[in-house]
């Protein structure tokens, strides 16, 4: 089993877009979308992931991720909960940090999300500029809560 300790910011700016170093198209739905737990299926560029997470404690919560043949993930996303999530992540590195930046498309289009990966909730990192507000505990942000409450019909 692992953890999975993250931290989600807002975007201040553009300027990540110079430090690009990989893009991958992703759509991904939720088989399950329970506040206790989420089940997660995802095409990932040309590869297929299922993932299972359990309920956020803070900043860190079980994740279970296991790679799947991209025909079958294509299969199971015709049985996800709709709208599916689309969106390009972008893979940045700054200060030897590897950030994820997720600009989101269809009923998400004008949401982007700077996300940091860490080993412990109190591990150290340096901030870049481009960061904006943190949002990691702020539930509105969740992927899985998107497909209830997307972005473009949030009022404010």
């Amino acid at each position: 089993m692992a953890l999975e300790i993250e931290r989600k910011y807002l975007l201040k700016n553009n300027d990540w877009k110079t430090l690009i170093k990989e893009e991958i198209s992703i759509k991904q739905g939720y088989l399950n979308s329970e506040k206790e737990r989420t089940v997660r299926v995802r095409t990932y560029g040309e590869k297929g992931i299922i993932t299972i997470k359990g309920k956020n404690n803070n900043l860190t919560r079980k994740e279970f991720e296991y790679t799947i043949p991209l025909a079958d993930a294509l299969e199971m996303l015709k049985l996800a909960e709709m709208p599916l999530i689309e969106k390009t992540r972008f893979i940045v590195i700054n200060d030897g940090n590897t950030w994820e930046i997720d600009v989101f498309e269809g009923v998400n289009k004008g949401l982007v999300v700077a996300e940091i990966e860490l080993e412990s909730e109190t591990e150290k990192f340096e901030v870049p500029e481009w960061i904006g507000e943190e949002v990691s505990t702020d539930p509105k942000y969740f992927n899985a809560c998107l497909i209830n409450h997307p972005f473009t019909e949030w009022t404010n």
